[in-house]
């Protein structure tokens, strides 16, 4: 079941999808077209994951979809280093700041889940 409150990663993820569709459209202008495409995959996946798990069966089913979002947090942050080093390509400074916060974001998430999911198994197998 969705929870449909406010909800911060969920935010930020759907935000920088749209921006992250800003910058391919500027790449694919300049005839960019395989990096444009690997980034609108990946930078727009990780929102995509991330409201996913917002619909999780269990509480691990929630840490794997997130998981799954960091990953593709990780591929989107590798080519928006091909474009920084990459003499014919632009960069967005921006861009990247956003996406080391959401990996942040990400990261703390999983953590306190995992730390909150093995709590409770060892409270539910000592009784």
């Amino acid at each position: 079941m969705r929870n449909d409150k406010d909800n911060l990663i969920v935010n930020i993820t759907f935000e920088f999808a749209l921006e992250i569709i800003e910058f391919v459209e500027e790449l694919k202008g300049l005839r960019k077209f395989v990096l444009a495409n690997q980034l609108l995959k990946s930078g727009t996946s990780i929102g995509a994951n991330v409201r996913e798990a917002q619909n999780a069966e269990s509480k691990n089913d929630f840490i794997h979809k997130l998981k799954i979002a960091a990953k593709e947090a990780d591929e989107t942050e590798y080519f928006l280093l091909l474009c920084k080093l990459s003499k014919t390509y632009p960069f967005n400074e921006a861009l990247m700041e956003k996406l080391k916060s959401i990996i942040k974001v990400l990261s703390k998430i999983i953590a306190s889940s995992k730390s909150q999911s093995s709590n409770f198994q060892i409270t539910k197998s000592s009784n």
